[in-house]
């Protein structure tokens, strides 16, 4: 997705886990897909193009190496739907970026949620609709953060006012590539809460569905409904260009 960042200008706090018990549900069992769909643009759901998303070594790999990839933007979205949780994933880019894809995609990946199912999205939609907890790793230069928001077809509110961006940057570095790096995300009611490596990163919140916005292509009518809220959906791990693991994805259901 293209980016487009916009600076803090203020200081974010901390959240209370208001979890209904302290038991972590793991999402990803380091040993199959079983619990996962595929949907890939150009793709029905459920077929798994060129083994783009494969379990080794314990992890949940993005791969490209059966395919040149150019537009195929991937996202594996776990069986159930969440409301209100605190979200565990361990990310960490590798391997050489596909020079065939766009440029925006270098050391570029995220985690979607209160998503429309892979089910639900057309052959040829491109990106879900939904609210993205975007992952960059550094290009060498100091300039990129991690742990931003993206909305494909969504808006967000910051600071008390709907965020006309795409993209809205966090106030943490993006880490160096071939680094693991622990991505939190705490969804409580209609605020929203990102971590990176225990640290609280970004704060908005009221996500609701933009009828207008052309990033998305291909949605059901359903998905376009302007001002419609979001208060749950899918999670779903993203490929988008780059070789990416994960690993530890896990989740807290909160009151």
């Amino acid at each position: 997705m293209k980016i487009f960042f916009v600076t803090l200008s203020m200081m974010m706090l901390g959240c209370t886990n208001t979890a209904s018990s302290d038991e972590w549900i793991t999402l990803f069992n380091g040993k199959d897909l079983d619990d996962w769909t595929v949907k890939i643009h150009h793709y029905e759901a459920g077929n798994n193009y060129g083994n783009t998303f494969r379990v080794e070594e314990g992890m949940l790999k993005v791969r490209y190496d059966q395919y040149e990839f150019s537009d195929e933007f991937g996202h594996i979205f776990y069986k159930s739907p969440f409301k209100n949780f605190h979200l565990s994933v361990d990310y960490r880019f590798s391997g050489e970026f596909e020079d065939t894809a766009p440029s925006y995609a270098l050391l570029n990946s995220g985690v979607m949620f209160h998503s429309q199912s892979a089910e639900s999205q057309k052959k040829d939609q491109n990106w879900p609709v939904s609210v993205e907890m975007q992952y960059l790793a550094d290009l060498g230069d100091g300039k990129r953060t991690t742990g931003n928001m993206c909305s494909p077809g969504t808006n967000i509110e910051f600071e008390g006012k709907v965020y006309p961006g795409h993209c809205l940057q966090s106030r943490k570095k993006a880490l160096p590539k071939n680094q693991w790096v622990t991505a939190e995300l705490i969804v409580n009611g209609t605020k929203i809460t990102q971590l990176i490596n225990g640290e609280v990163v970004l704060v908005y919140s009221h996500p609701t569905i933009d009828g207008n916005d052309q990033m998305v292509k291909g949605a059901a009518a359903e998905f376009k409904q302007g001002g419609k809220a979001l208060d749950s959906g899918y999670i779903a791990l993203q490929s988008e260009g780059h070789p990416i693991e994960f690993k530890n994805v896990k989740i807290k259901l909160l009151e």
